[in-house]
């Protein structure tokens, strides 16, 4: 199997053995723990591999008792916990140890930010480096194999989850693609959290995949599917917390003219959405084409920001009460850019964005420009 060499490798391979644990965190299927055993395979013998899932494993993990940990880390300079999330009290037990037992570089990885991010953080604070690992982004399969337009409407199809990118048929990747979509995405949610009603979380993950590309309503959702503002305020965040949806604010510094607490969502990957809507239906013949490719190209500056450790973008759209509408802003400190997203080449223009905004660098982008 083809394995892609992932952006934040290097980056993580720089911070190791600064004094800092090492968190991954990232939807399942993203590539999390084969990007942990490459991290550690270059230290042979001096490195090892847990898989927190297993009962022989987790009996190891004792709050209180950094010691019970020695046997999976002694002599070790490097060692991998992988779906920590499942140890109940990790960030609390993974504190002592660091603090008792400093010499060793531990990373651990985990498929929902809800759960393993918030048990570590905060025992953690100031000891740990936190990365993101998304399904793959244009830039890192294009390092590994040539990219044609062909393959680029796969993935704005299919997506861009590694075992459906390296699939060798278009039967296996929906297969593939819906296993991913159905089985694995929101077993975290449904395990670690009090899903009361299923079908309505079900339902409402439905619903927003009809309204990408469209200003979303929480009045609406909860009026649509019988629930209180405040369940589709909590769905809302665990969709978003378990990789699964990403919540775009809109760009305002003038209130009076432009819409300010509005907000979209769009799919973190692609393929995942089209697999809830349609995954038969050839992209060319699709009604959703325009929403879809300003997704996928969202989708991708969201993973590029993430892969900038340090100078990570903030993500927005802009729209007036008039309706003049930017499809994607980005904002790094004082710069602004501003993207229109357009299947087929046609003018556009950013004047009434400009007139707010002089300073803005603009561009069209079409799946041409990707390429």
């Amino acid at each position: 199997m083809l394995i892609f060499k992932r952006t934040i490798e290097a980056i993580i391979l720089k911070s190791l053995f600064k004094g800092k644990m090492i968190a991954i965190l990232g939807p399942r299927q993203s590539g999390k723990t084969t990007l942990a055993k490459r991290l550690i395979q270059s230290y042979g013998v001096d490195g090892a591999y847990w898989d927190c899932q297993l009962a022989d494993i987790r009996r190891h993990f004792v709050v209180g008792k950094p010691e019970e940990l020695l046997p999976l880390v002694q002599g070790k300079k490097i060692v991998v916990f992988d779906e920590a999330q499942t140890i109940q009290d990790i960030g609390t037990i993974l504190k002592v140890f660091h603090d008792t037992y400093p010499g060793t570089q531990i990373i651990a990885t985990g498929s929902s930010s809800f759960d393993l991010s918030n048990k570590i953080n905060e025992p953690m604070t100031g000891r740990i480096f936190e990365f993101i690992l998304f399904p793959l982004s244009l830039s890192e399969i294009k390092e590994s194999r040539k990219v044609t337009l062909t393959d680029l409407y796969e993935y704005m199809l299919y997506g861009s989850y590694p075992a459906v990118v390296v699939a060798s048929s278009i039967e296996e990747k929906k297969i593939v693609l819906k296993n991913i979509a159905t089985q694995y995405l929101y077993k975290d949610v449904f395990v670690f959290e009090a899903i009361r009603n299923p079908k309505v979380f079900e339902d409402l993950i439905k619903s927003l995949a009809l309204q990408i590309g469209s200003m979303v309503s929480i009045n609406e959702l909860a009026t649509q599917l019988g629930i209180s503002r405040s369940v589709v305020q909590k769905y809302l965040r665990l969709l978003e917390q378990s990789f699964i949806i990403k919540i775009l604010h809109s760009f305002s510094n003038n209130p009076r003219t432009e819409i300010k607490k509005a907000f979209k969502v769009i799919f973190l990957d692609i393929g995942v959405r089209n697999a809830i809507v349609d995954i038969d239906t050839q992209l060319i013949f699709r009604k959703d084409i325009g929403f879809i490719f300003e997704n996928y190209f969202i989708s991708e500056r969201i993973k590029e920001g993430s892969n900038n450790f340090v100078f990570s973008p903030e993500i927005m759209f802009w729209r007036t009460r008039t309706g003049f509408e930017v499809d994607v802003v980005e904002k790094r400190g004082t710069s602004i850019s501003a993207y229109e997203c357009k299947w087929s080449d046609k003018s556009v223009s950013f004047k009434n964005f400009l007139k707010s905004y002089p300073q803005a660098k603009t561009s069209v982008v079409t799946p041409h420009d990707l390429l």
